[in-house]
């Protein structure tokens, strides 16, 4: 499949040793998902370390984030929390424990349903997850410049339709 000029990667390395092992096997999704993966998998070591130096996880980040894009007063419920994040209200337990521990958000209860609880921005919450956004998006925007402007609007678009074709869209 390849054509590129790009200097040869581990993808690349693999290709070849299927190819001479199994030569009948079409191997050209392998070379986009293989380098999809990888890519996921520098990317997301490279924003945990930004969060790390802010003291936070990325799991502990996408609490945060997901609160702040909520506009102000920066406010769900833990129920919502769990549905936008895909995660377990245990799971999602622990994570309001330590970030409410670190002054970061607060638990309350809901001044609407008695049985409910609402979770809140601290403002020290806030400015963390304001500096952590910019953190994550400079390292993003870094290995991002390996491209041109056309190259990236052209990833992301083609990178929007696979997704779409994995029915992921709604998510």
């Amino acid at each position: 499949m390849s054509t590129s000029k790009s200097p040869r990667d581990p993808v690349d390395a693999i290709i070849d040793q299927w190819a001479s092992v199994r030569p009948d096997l079409d191997t050209a999704a392998m070379e986009v998902f293989g380098r999809v993966f990888r890519l996921s998998r520098a990317m997301g070591d490279r924003m945990e370390k930004s969060y790390a130096r802010l003291g936070i996880s990325r799991g502990e980040f996408d609490v945060l984030a997901t609160l702040r894009r909520s506009g102000a007063p920066y406010t769900l419920s833990p129920r919502q929390l769990s549905a936008t994040l895909m995660l377990t209200t245990g799971g999602m337990t622990g994570r309001l424990d330590k970030l409410e521990r670190a002054g970061l958000l607060r638990r309350s209860p809901d001044p609407h349903d008695r049985r409910a609880l609402q979770v809140t921005l601290t403002d020290r919450g806030l400015e963390l997850v304001d500096e952590a956004v910019g953190a994550g998006l400079a390292v993003q925007t870094e290995a991002l410049s390996a491209l041109d402007e056309e190259q990236a609007d052209q990833l992301a678009d083609l990178l929007r339709q696979l997704l779409a074709a994995t029915g992921e869209t709604g998510r």
